[in-house]
């Protein structure tokens, strides 16, 4: 490593894995070719309450990330739940309950994996495609909270609606052009974080959070008032005076469902 890139920020990659086993040689490829020095890289992912042989397949991937990283873990935690057969997982009746188990994980991983590293860069397991160098993109913007625009197509429309503001009216898709757009909630897809925050308590909540705060939705059809999860997140940065941010013209790509 030369003494540049010695000088770098150290960041863990974190995800959650559920019923992910198809997607997770792809999230390997692309860790593997992610421009970022492996000796300031750390990954680490969680699975839990998967009906695939998705743990199985994390842990023979395992060497591949230790030779990428400087660290690579895998735990694994349940949480006794599953959506119903044949009911989408954006169903509104589950709604609630499936994000407070999605933040449920996400903190448990959290405060697993978080070391020494400087940044914590989340990527959802089915990402399937993300430019090399967007970790460099997104740290280049100095913003505390960042993320970018998550589509299923490249120039379609945001697929991470979490990634919000205007109370959800407006999204990524809807300010292309215009450099950083201010965000009042942000996604999980990819969203990178200052780690020194969620030591200072930014987590993702795993309840209706922030009925105060005057940016949330006030009649949200699902779960009334307060934010939950990654949104649940933005609101409780918009309360420890942190902003977040957006990048509309730097698309990384979800897989299809």
């Amino acid at each position: 490593m030369s003494a540049l890139e010695s000088m770098l920020p150290r960041v863990l990659i974190l995800t959650p894995v559920k019923g992910a086993a198809r997607h997770l040689p792809r999230y390997t490829e692309l860790i593997e070719q992610l421009d970022w020095p492996a000796d300031r890289l750390s990954v680490a992912l969680l699975e839990g309450d998967s009906q695939d042989d998705s743990f199985a397949v994390a842990e023979a991937l395992l060497p591949r990330l230790r030779q990428r990283a400087r660290r690579a873990e895998l735990f694994q935690r349940s949480f006794g739940f599953n959506m119903p057969a044949g009911v989408p997982r954006w169903a509104p009746a589950f709604q609630q309950m499936r994000r407070a188990v999605l933040a449920r994980a996400r903190n448990h991983l959290l405060f697993r994996a978080l070391d020494d590293e400087d940044w914590v860069l989340w990527i959802d397991v089915d990402v399937i495609d993300y430019p090399p160098d967007v970790l460099r993109q997104l740290l280049a913007t100095g913003f505390e909270i960042v993320v970018p625009n998550c589509v299923q197509r490249r120039g379609g429309k945001t697929f991470d609606a979490n990634n919000w503001a205007a109370e959800g009216t407006v999204t990524l898709s809807d300010r292309r052009g215009g450099g950083a757009m201010r965000l009042d909630a942000v996604g999980g897809t990819m969203l990178l974080i200052r780690a020194d925050l969620h030591r200072d308590g930014l987590i993702f909540p795993a309840f209706r959070y922030g009925v105060a705060n005057p940016r949330i939705r006030r009649r949200h059809p699902i779960w009334g008032q307060g934010e939950i999860e990654t949104e649940g997140l933005g609101a409780m940065a918009a309360d420890m005076g942190v902003q977040c941010w957006g990048l509309p013209d730097l698309e990384i790509i979800h897989a299809n469902e």
